[in-house]
């Protein structure tokens, strides 16, 4: 299949089609859960872009297929026959997250998000994943999906968590602890 033009006019009157051809509006809940799952994944391209780190390039491209499928799983009524988020992909994640951590100093206070530029895109990141993850929770509360899906996107930004400290570690960059103390004024 070639793609020829990038506009289809189907969507000027604010609906979309889902995978099954349905349309819906593009204010619908299960809209606003692939859209931030697309969002994620354009973020992990701008993190990938400055990684300058071929193995976890290689961990971001995966999570990024990942991503794809899980979008296309979002926009499909758990009806039809497509690709789905699989729990080996879920145990991915999980054990990516207990390799890196082995490399990390054990946390004994909340941090800040920051570091170098890759390392605080990676937190955004994790931010991201957990809005997208709110939002795949409140459409599963109304509508039948993959439950694997909210799974996914809880171990993936725990990994990102994690993968934004490895990348400031291989970077030299330390990190700073959140200080709780009440500012006077």
């Amino acid at each position: 299949m070639r793609i020829t033009r990038v506009y289809t006019r189907t969507g000027d009157k604010g609906t979309t089609g889902l995978v099954d051809g349905s349309r819906v509006s593009k204010a619908d809940i299960r809209v606003d859960a692939y859209g931030d799952v697309d969002e994620l994944n354009s973020l992990l391209g701008l993190v990938r872009v400055n990684l300058a780190d071929q193995e976890l390039d290689g961990v971001l491209a995966i999570i990024q297929n990942d991503l794809f499928t899980l979008g296309a799983d979002l926009a499909s009524p758990i009806s039809i026959n497509v690709p789905r988020v699989q729990q080996l992909a879920i145990d991915t994640l999980e054990n990516w997250a207990d390799l890196y951590l082995e490399n990390l100093p054990a946390l004994k206070e909340f941090i800040l998000p920051g570091g170098c530029e890759s390392g605080a895109l990676m937190h955004i990141a994790r931010t991201v994943s957990r809005r997208a993850e709110r939002r795949v929770v409140a459409l599963g509360e109304i509508q039948e999906i993959n439950p694997l899906i909210i799974a996914y996107l809880n171990r993936l930004s725990d990994l990102f968590f994690v993968l934004a400290r490895e990348i400031n570690r291989r970077k030299g960059v330390g990190e700073n602890s959140a200080n709780f103390s009440a500012r006077s004024s």
